[in-house]
Order: C-alpha cells, then sequence, then structure tokens
C-alpha cells in the first residue's frame, strides 16, 4: 500500500508539474484593416513560440486544443488562432469573424490572408524574431504555402488538405516558388487533387504524405478520433522534430 502511494504521489506530482509548465492565454491584436485577431497560447515555460496554428472553413481555434498539447509534449510552444472566415469547433466560438463581420470587413478565404499575417507577425516579435512554422487546414493550408513562399518569417510550412479555394488565385502558380521544408497531406480521394496543386513546385524538402486509409479533409487528421490518424501523426510529428 506504501509503495503504491508513493507512486500515485509521484505521478500526480508530474502531472501538476507538466499544467504549470503550459501557458495557456487568450491574446488579442489587429490586422492591417483594423479586425482583432483572436488567439490561445499554449506556450511551454522558458520556450519561445514557434508554431502558429491556422483552422479550416467553418472552424475556429477550437480545432488545435488536442493538437498542440501534442506539440507542447514534441517540445513546441504554439498559438492557435482565429481567422475571419469561420464559425466554432469544440465548443469555442470563432471571435476573429464576430468581429470582422460587426465591421463588415471582408470575411472570404482570401481575406483571412491578412490575420494570418498578423498573426505572424505578433509570435514573431514575441519569440524575438525567430522565423516560425506554419500550420494550416483545409483553405488556411492554402494560405500558409501562399504565405511560406513569400515570407522570411516562415521556416517551414505544414499544409494539411489544400486546395484551389481562394477566389480568383491560382494557387499552384502562387506557391511554384516555395523552397523551404513543407509538408503536405489530405483525405485519400485528395491525393491527386493535392498532387496537381503542387505540380509547379521543385523542392526536395517537400513531403507529401498521403495515407493508405480513407482518412479525413484538413487537420483533424492528427486528431486520435481519426481513422488512420497513427500514420498521420508519425509523418507530422517526424517533420515537426526534423525541423525544431
Amino acid at each position: 500500500m506504501r509503495t503504491f502511494t508513493l507512486l500515485f504521489l509521484l505521478i500526480y506530482s508530474q502531472a501538476l508539474i507538466a499544467q504549470e509548465e503550459i501557458y495557456t492565454e487568450t491574446v488579442t491584436f489587429y490586422a492591417k484593416d483594423s479586425v482583432l485577431v483572436t488567439g490561445d497560447t499554449y506556450y511551454l515555460k522558458g520556450v519561445k513560440p514557434t508554431v502558429l496554428l491556422c483552422h479550416q472553413a467553418g472552424y475556429s481555434r477550437g480545432e488545435y486544443i488536442e493538437t498542440a498539447k501534442k506539440l507542447n509534449a514534441l517540445g513546441y510552444s504554439c498559438l492557435a488562432i482565429d481567422q475571419r472566415s469561420g464559425n466554432a469547433v469544440n465548443g469555442i466560438k470563432n471571435q476573429t469573424a464576430l468581429d470582422a463581420k460587426s465591421k463588415l470587413r471582408n470575411v472570404g478565404f482570401a481575406g483571412a490572408k491578412q490575420d494570418v499575417e498578423a498573426a505572424i507577425n505578433y509570435i514573431y516579435e514575441v519569440n524575438g524574431n525567430q522565423p516560425i512554422i506554419l500550420v494550416g487546414s483545409s483553405y488556411s493550408a492554402s494560405l500558409a504555402l501562399w504565405i511560406a513562399s513569400e515570407s522570411k518569417k516562415i521556416k517551414a510550412v505544414a499544409a494539411f488538405s489544400p486546395g484551389e479555394y481562394l477566389n480568383g488565385k491560382n494557387l499552384a502558380v502562387l506557391i511554384k516558388s516555395l523552397n523551404l521544408p513543407a509538408f503536405v497531406t489530405s483525405s485519400k480521394r485528395e491525393i491527386k487533387p493535392v498532387e496537381k496543386l503542387l505540380r509547379f513546385v521543385d523542392n526536395d524538402q517537400l513531403i507529401h504524405y498521403k495515407p493508405t486509409e480513407v482518412g479525413i479533409h484538413g487537420s483533424r487528421a492528427v486528431w486520435e478520433t481519426t481513422s488512420g490518424y497513427t500514420g498521420y501523426w508519425n509523418a507530422f510529428k517526424a517533420f515537426m522534430l526534423a525541423n525544431k
């Protein structure tokens, strides 16, 4: 009984330490058109944030509740944001979308690019001007690839189910200069459209993970409830660890 009690106390104390080492807070900052962008921090004590997490259509920063903590376990501090095109997921409402609508701003997919760029500038300043890893899901995966093709503040990019979702834009052309470590994946049925999207990209640092199972659209691929989750997570985890 004494041994069991000591073991329980040890496990409990380690859990408390782990909780204390993750600093969570809701933060806000402005996009260039004065839309207020809302984000949640998942910061490890003493580790500068270098991962920015962007959600899919109809969702919010709540898309990354589970994933951010998994990235914490890999030693990353993260920021998950709301973009102006979205709604709610996992009980978290998209505050950026509400603000954009109240101000009658552009709430389309392409319009959300300025929210992502504002978040990049925010996290870049917070971490002492270190380049970051940008993670996108669905339409924000398209934005992530586009921004990573242009910005020197990005050191690596992960795109879950990117596509030609941006009205008036030819993403395949916009990202042809992508020349940094990149991880791209999707559901099984989206593999060929993603290959077509990447057809102009000549980048030996590009990893295209193609699931053998049906999979799922967006970053839900690395949720533990997703069939085929293990393959997605192992591939994404390897990419993240290689680019720390």
